[in-house]
């Protein structure tokens, strides 16, 4: 089986657990500490704050800029369901804008229309590990006075104009397994604030800055350092698999560049793309992810519902249409690129698609 996703752990991981366990501070203590600095100096931001989970990340990122009850907070509806649900945790309303069909990412122009005078940020979300229009979205939040946070839950070390994002606004970053690099479970805060840096860890902390003493409402929402340790090492690998994913698609897309059923990821003029996902699009998506089952190679739908199609989002009341989103969700189908692929496994996907495509002439 060739499989959709797989995590790149090491014998280095397990040994930096073993030295944890060892120690016997295996809450948050030191190792996290140190992940935050190495996490804030490789995206380029002044702070980062660890927590343990990319929905923890958001959720903490909007609460430390005070969003909650009567706000609303621009985001797309394509993507997995934590984007808007960290919107809704705060009181605040997610407003969707659709997205552009070529790379997924919520339009700039889409944005402009669903400005009010209650908006108080916009939350692109980086997806499939593509930066979203940045020039254009921190034009229109410095235009309105609005805020932005950045969903890079999938996006770690992808640049545009070659700044990484998570350092254009506030980021939130995710650690699960199937992500570019993990921590099994775990997320990070990005900022250039030191404010809202404060604010965000008192947030995982229940509220404290120092032990039983609650100056607000928090939660705990911390990272340990058995996490952090895992981090710590996958964060000097995050390059190298960064790049074996890239070299990974260039291979899939040069191999698959002539079929006629199926449009290719693109990677935009100023992105670099961290292939968090290799997605490709085709009205016959069902067909390719039988075919590709049967021959064992392994894909995934990211995402076969918009959120604003979710029973829970049907029954706050959303009812609009986005086209693009709706779209993408019916037709969008992930191929494998995870580093631990050999070129053998990359040929045999090529193969199966080539033949697939061929047979629906």
């Amino acid at each position: 089986m060739i499989n959709i996703a797989k995590p790149c752990l090491e014998e280095a991981e397990i040994d930096a657990i073993a030295s944890v366990l060892r120690s016997g501070v295996i809450a948050e203590g030191p190792r996290v500490a140190q992940f935050e600095q190495i996490f804030a100096e490789y995206i380029g931001v002044d702070h980062a704050v660890a927590v343990n989970s990319g929905t923890a990340a958001l959720h903490v990122a909007l609460m430390a800029h005070g969003i909650g009850k009567g706000d609303e907070v621009i985001t797309s509806p394509f993507s997995f369901v934590a984007t808007a649900n960290s919107i809704v945790y705060t009181g605040a309303k997610p407003v969707f804008a659709d997205i552009e069909l070529d790379t997924y990412n919520i339009s700039a122009d889409q944005i402009h229309e669903k400005i009010t005078n209650r908006t108080k940020a916009i939350m692109p979300v980086h997806l499939y590990g593509q930066a979203a229009d940045m020039d254009a979205i921190m034009e229109i939040a410095q235009d309105h006075n609005i805020l932005v946070i950045e969903d890079a839950c999938q996006a770690h070390g992808a640049t545009y104009n070659g700044k990484k994002v998570g350092s254009f606004g506030t980021g939130a970053f995710s650690f699960y397994p199937t992500k570019n690099i993990t921590t099994s479970e775990g997320g990070m805060i990005t900022t250039n604030d030191p404010n809202i840096a404060s604010r965000a860890r008192m947030l995982r902390a229940h509220g404290s800055k120092q032990r039983y003493l609650h100056e607000i409402l928090g939660y705990n929402f911390r990272m340990t350092d058995i996490s952090a340790a895992i981090g710590i090492v996958q964060m000097g690998k995050l390059e190298k698999l960064t790049e074996k994913r890239r070299q990974n698609a260039k291979k899939l897309s040069a191999g698959l560049k002539d079929t006629k059923d199926i449009i290719l990821p693109v990677e935009k003029e100023k992105c670099s793309h961290v292939y968090h996902q290799y997605t490709v699009r085709t009205p016959h998506r069902d067909s390719l992810r039988d075919t590709l089952q049967e021959k064992g190679i392994g894909t995934g739908t990211y995402y076969p519902l918009c959120i604003h199609q979710q029973p829970l989002y049907k029954e706050m009341g959303y009812e609009a249409s986005f086209p693009n989103s709706e779209k993408a969700s019916r037709e969008v189908l992930s191929l494998p690129v995870h580093p631990a692929l050999s070129d053998d496994d990359i040929n045999t996907i090529i193969t199966a698609i080539i033949e697939w495509d061929r047979r629906l002439k």
